[in-house]
């Protein structure tokens, strides 16, 4: 444990120590002689000499100490190491807490919760579920590099993330019965697009029909079937994808339920007023474009780069045309973050971080307050003669 200073040009302020001594060297109790016409015809004795004599140097010394304490709070003082290397042991919501209070440990063990802020163990077990990987990270990172660490976790572990984690630390990984509480599972999204085409497309929809055939048969993951109609049936009230096969200018309707949050792919010769800069969403195998996007509002607008022919569009004929398609409207898949627990121990070999300086400017600023009424009670008291 050593003092350092964030700030060491702060203790240039030490040269205001001079100020107090030169007050009080000026301002001391006067001695004036006064002559006697008796004492005038003695003989002169020689005059001692005068030595600096400080009056009130209970308050001099206050002072002092004063600006002392104000140059350290500018030299923003820091105590580096110190930090305690008791053991640890953290207990992820979930464990049995008797099972877990069972297992011997040292007399000065910590016990906290693996959850936000690492709260004791004698509060009560956090309710919502929290990442337990970055968890670890965090903790890793805030521990002295000799504190022993132990991990106590349930059988099966949520929040984790898809690689084991690499940490500084050696841990003791402990798997104790229990069940960790999951987070809420994430609602697919339903894939219900309505499909509407102008009569001069009819020949497009033979292979949106047969994409739809696909989207019925996964019956694990599709809610409804689409529906489709031409261009002039208005969409149904729960439309949030939208395959739009007609030539021209997008109806104003449509445009509006787009901006609103809508999803929409369109046909190649659709026009659209106020498209903005558009990202590739689909290439074929040689890398050319087939499909491109962006957003629109609060939606997205699509649009196919070819006609929606097997000869300008080959993919067409692809068995995972259907999938592809959906792709283009589906969010990305929720990565499975559940895993068991014995499987999951983190690594070791992983940098050791620096351990952070306590600053010291708090207690400073408390002394400096403490200094401070303490010189003014003495320097305003009643019993002071002569005020410096």
């Amino acid at each position: 444990m050593s003092l350092a200073f964030l700030l060491p040009a702060g203790l240039a302020a030490l040269a205001a120590l001079l100020l107090p001594l030169l007050i009080h060297l000026a301002r001391r109790s006067e001695q004036r002689p006064i002559q006697f016409a008796a004492l005038r015809w003695l003989r002169q004795k020689p005059k001692p000499r005068h030595r600096i004599r400080f009056d009130e140097w209970l308050l001099l010394a206050l002072r002092l100490l004063l600006l002392v304490a104000l140059a350290l709070l500018l030299a923003r003082p820091v105590m580096v190491g110190g930090a305690s290397e008791a053991p640890w042991m953290a207990v992820v919501p979930g464990v049995d807490l008797k099972q877990a209070r069972a297992l011997p440990a040292p007399q000065n063990t910590r016990w906290h919760w693996l959850a936000p802020g690492f709260p004791s163990l004698d509060e009560p077990a956090p309710t919502v579920s929290a990442p337990v990987t970055s968890l670890l990270r965090e903790l890793d990172a805030g521990l002295p590099e000799g504190a022993p660490l132990t991990v106590l976790v349930p059988e099966q572990l949520a929040g984790v993330d898809a690689q084991l984690p690499s940490l500084s630390h050696r841990i003791d990984w402990r798997v104790l019965p229990g069940t960790m509480a999951a987070g809420p599972a994430p609602i697919a999204a339903a894939f219900t697009p309505s499909i509407r085409y102008a009569p001069q497309r009819e020949a497009a929809m033979r292979y949106l029909r047969a994409a739809q055939a696909a989207w019925k048969g996964d019956g694990a993951t599709t809610a409804a079937a689409s529906s489709e109609a031409l261009i002039t049936q208005p969409l149904p009230a729960n439309t949030r994808q939208l395959i739009w096969l007609a030539p021209g200018a997008l109806p104003a309707a449509i445009d509006a339920w787009v901006r609103e949050g809508g999803a929409a792919l369109l046909d190649r010769d659709t026009t659209l007023a106020n498209l903005p800069a558009t990202t590739v969403l689909w290439r074929d195998a040689t890398g050319a474009p087939l499909v491109e996007g962006a957003a629109y509002g609060k939606g997205r607008v699509m649009r196919f780069t070819r006609e929606l022919t097997p000869q300008e569009l080959p993919v067409l004929l692809e068995p995972d045309f259907p999938q592809q398609l959906r792709t283009l409207f589906d969010p990305p898949g929720v990565a499975p973050t559940r895993v068991l627990a014995s499987t999951h121990e983190p690594l070791t070999g992983g940098p050791p971080f620096p351990q952070s300086p306590r600053d010291l400017q708090p207690w400073l600023v408390l002394l400096i307050a403490l200094l401070f009424l303490a010189e003014r009670l003495l320097a305003t008291g009643a019993r002071r003669a002569v005020a410096p």
